[in-house]
Formats: structure tokens, sequence, C-alpha cells
């Protein structure tokens, strides 16, 4: 399990996650997981919830639509959730993800989701509604996208037992 915050604000964007990997409900795995990657020319971020091996297929499947769509983000994630709603291998993958550049900021599901949040604010994962309200706290606070995101991921571990503080953010904009 895991959990990822993203932030828009005006005067930049951040994505965090946390580094944990369970094994079921009991047994934590690896402590310092990438689950946050800057993809296609560091001018996308990515984070993603769910199975691992899940995700990773996913981040390389949304890297080729970004390639093919030229980098237009909204349609390279509506391709992909068309693509793994329609196809019967890809549907059993158990992973979200949400991407980001300097100007869209989209949560893609295998349900054929491409969702913006009107807040400026994404989460998924265990610890998801923790950060999701940390975040909305703070976003009017001051603290730039990046300190927004990693406080949020922070207080999300504090209460979480499936999202540890081994945190990484990336930024981008701003």
């Amino acid at each position: 399990m895991t959990t990822i915050c993203a932030i828009h604000t005006k005067n930049g964007s951040a994505i965090a996650g946390d580094g944990q990997v369970t094994l079921g409900k009991s047994v934590i795995m690896k402590a310092s997981a990438q689950k946050v990657r800057r993809i296609y020319n560091d001018q996308v971020l990515i984070g993603f919830a769910g199975g691992v091996a899940d995700a990773i297929s996913l981040e390389e499947m949304f890297t080729g639509k970004l390639t093919e769509f030229k980098g237009n983000l909204r349609r390279a994630a509506i391709e992909m959730a068309r693509s793994w709603r329609k196809d019967p291998t890809l549907q059993k993958l158990e992973a979200m993800l949400i991407v980001m550049d300097a100007k869209d900021l989209l949560l893609v599901s295998g349900t054929g989701e491409v969702l913006t949040p009107d807040d400026g604010i994404l989460t998924v994962g265990s610890g998801g509604n923790y950060a999701l309200a940390a975040a909305r706290a703070l976003k009017d606070s001051g603290k730039s996208a990046e300190e927004i995101a990693r406080t949020s991921l922070e207080i999300a571990s504090s209460i979480d037992i499936f999202t540890n503080d081994q945190i990484v953010v990336e930024k981008i904009g701003g």
C-alpha cells in the first residue's frame, strides 16, 4: 500500500509519495520504493498506488501514449484509460495513477476515468484521505506546493499504517 499526494497551485506543482511496500496486510517488504517519477523528458510527473508490477506496466503504457501524442497529457491519459478499460488483460491490473505536467493534474483509473480535481489536489492510496484533508487545510497557508505535498504525506504517515515517512517529492513549474 502507499499514499500519493499531488497539488497544483498558481506558483507551481508537486507530487509526493511514500516508499512503503507491504505484502498483504501484515508484512512491510520494503521501506524505500520510488513511486513518484519524472517521465517524458522530465516534463511529466507520475505517481502510483497499487501493485508495483501493475503500476510499472501502466507507467510504461502511459509513457508510450505520451510519445504517441507528443506530450499532450490529457490526450495520452484519455487514450490510456480507454485502452485500460477495454483490454481484458489490462483490466486485471490493480493500480491508480496520478499524472501531471506544469498545466494539468489528472487521475487515471482502470475503470476508464480521467479526473481533474476542482481544487488542484489529488490523492490515491491507503492514506489518501488523510493526505487530502491535510493538503486542503494547507493549500492557502502560503506554503509552496512542494511543502504542502510533503507535509500532507508526513501527516498521512503518522495515521495510516500502510504509509511510511520515506517521502519522495518531485516538483514542476514555479
